[in-house]
């Protein structure tokens, strides 16, 4: 599990869940975008606090297994990679590239005076530390891995706790080999382990015992037995096993991920339930306790008792009065001939406007090469179309017949790639050019808009029709965990108090948003809903269960 999936106040009772299951260790991703969102600037507070999050799985009697990247894919925006790595054009990530190394090494020496501690020969609970991630589904770069291997010793991490996930088959000197595998395929995979590393270790560092959701895609939901049934044979022939997930948790704001094989481009939503034993609220399911079961028979073993969770609440309608146009709150722009990506401009999540003068009369295809990734093109302040990258849509017909018309394009990020090598180039916004006609266009004036304070914005009770920002107060008699009903909205973001709770797609599978009891306070609270497509009179409740499964469109 992921500490900063899940928010902080929440730790140790997901660390007493994991307990309560029969496991004695956790494993978890080290997220450098979170740690490192400008260059040399760090931050290890609140939910980014990685060495409190292992103290207390310590505490609670667990050990650690720690994979600080720099790559750790996790369905999570870019692999955890900053975006700031893409603001040179020339710097490819997870290569020998001396200035991606560069990079990493200062971030994994920093991490390191976090960590390094915090290693089982110094009284920490860290026994395995994993160096990059599944390197050979990316490439076969002996070189490159060397390099990150060397950057991992030097940064503290000691050497004999090193291991990789890419197999038993080629692994580097000094480090241990795990296997990583979905359900079904474990007496093959030991097999291949065995035959190969007769020695061992025999380490499963990834069980797929789930899988995760993205936007027009169908709900996970694997077979339950054949996990059981894999569970309780690795754990009869004492290998070990790691669940991926135990608990997914949320990839809370802008966080999510996406997939993509260089053609296709699939963003993931912002639940990370992931059909894990414990849910994304932290609540046992059905194969929690399948999975306990398993666990005490084949370990002859006796977990403590499940601890209680308090129920759900639910939460009336809530209208939203008060609203704000994104017209009216643009920044000041950057002027470009040409379109230049979020990346050139130093933003990293949220929305990008390009706005332009065209003269007519014209009529043909506006195209925007390389769309990054989901925008919506405005003449004079009216929707003209919406282009999508997930349905391969980069062309819009248009038919302009008076003189002068402003044309606005505004692109979101939807999220970065984070598997395959097109993360090595999956800048944001419009990153090639925009033709009309067959006709390039120049001169734009190009607004960043990161939406990193909308609760700053000026409301008034004025009707707002577009991308709107709705703002409104509600009460709760006594904070605690709630699912925001977003079915009536079409595209947009959702803030409670501040916390950036995800993402809104109406195209599903995704139908509410998990709210944290602790990011809700006993009394008045404050929600913000941003919506490219707003009308007045839409309304939020706050639902005892999730929606995860709704019915997708396209």
């Amino acid at each position: 599990m992921h500490y900063v999936r899940i928010p902080r106040a929440y730790w140790r009772a997901r660390l007493k869940m994991a307990k309560a299951m029969g496991l004695n260790t956790i494993s978890t991703y080290v997220f450098w975008n979170e740690h490192e969102p400008r260059p040399g600037e760090y931050d290890f507070s609140g939910n980014n606090d990685v060495a409190e999050f292992i103290r207390e799985a310590q505490e609670e009697g667990l050990y650690v297994i720690l994979r600080p990247g720099p790559y750790v894919c996790a369905e999570w925006e870019f692999g955890a990679f900053p975006s700031w790595l893409l603001k040179d054009h020339s710097l490819l990530v997870r290569s020998t590239d001396p200035k991606f190394l560069a990079a990493s090494r200062s971030w994994l020496t920093r991490l390191g005076q976090e960590l390094a501690p915090l290693q089982i020969a110094n009284g920490g609970p860290i026994i395995l530390i994993q160096v990059e991630n599944e390197y050979r589904l990316f490439a076969t770069d002996p070189a490159y891995m060397q390099q990150i291997h060397r950057i991992f010793v030097d940064a503290g991490f000691t050497a004999a706790l090193l291991y990789t996930a890419d197999g038993p088959e080629k692994v580097l000197p000094g480090l241990l080999p795990a296997v990583n595998f979905a359900p079904g395929q474990s007496r093959v995979a030991f097999a291949t382990c065995k035959r190969l590393r007769p020695q061992g270790p025999f380490f499963s560092a990834e069980y797929w015992d789930g899988w995760f959701d993205h936007w027009g895609g169908a709900h996970a939901n694997r077979d339950v037995q054949t996990q059981v049934a894999d569970l309780d044979w690795t754990l009869r022939q004492g290998y070990s096993i790691n669940l991926y997930m135990f608990h997914g948790g949320t990839s809370f704001g802008w966080m999510n991920g996406a997939n993509s094989n260089g053609r296709n481009y699939v963003p993931d939503v912002t639940s990370y339930d992931y059909d894990s034993p414990l849910d994304e609220s932290g609540r046992p399911t059905a194969k929690y306790f399948l999975f306990r079961d398993t666990i005490a028979s084949a370990t002859g073993t006796t977990p403590p008792a499940v601890p209680q969770i308090a129920p759900p609440i639910t939460i009336p309608w809530i209208t939203l009065p008060a609203s704000s146009s994104l017209w009216d709150n643009l920044p000041a722009p950057v002027h470009s001939d040409e379109p230049l990506s979020m990346e050139d401009l130093d933003q990293s999540y949220g929305y990008i406007l390009y706005r332009t003068n065209l003269t007519g009369p014209v009529k043909g295809d506006l195209v925007l090469d390389q769309l990054h990734d989901y925008a919506q093109v405005y003449l004079d302040g009216k929707l003209a179309g919406t282009l999508d990258r997930r349905l391969h849509q980069n062309t819009l017909p248009l038919n302009i017949t008076e003189q002068n018309v402003r044309l606005d394009i505004l692109v979101e990020n939807t999220g970065r790639i984070n598997f395959s090598k097109a993360l090595q180039t999956d800048r944001k916004g419009i990153t090639k050019q925009v033709t009309l006609n067959g006709t390039q266009i120049a001169g734009w004036n190009i607004y960043p808009l990161p939406m990193l304070a909308p609760n700053k914005l000026s409301y008034s009770s004025a009707a707002c029709y577009g991308p709107c920002f709705y703002r409104a107060a509600f009460n709760v008699e006594k904070a605690a965990d709630t699912f925001l009903d977003t079915s009536a909205f079409t595209k947009g973001e959702v803030w409670i108090n501040g916390h950036a709770l995800g993402r809104v797609w109406n195209v599903g599978p995704q139908k509410t948003l998990y709210l944290p009891g602790p990011w809700l306070k006993s009394g008045e609270n404050e929600v913000i809903v941003f919506d490219l497509e707003s009308a007045p009179g839409r309304s939020l409740q706050g639902l005892d269960h999730p929606v995860l499964d709704a019915a997708i469109t396209k």
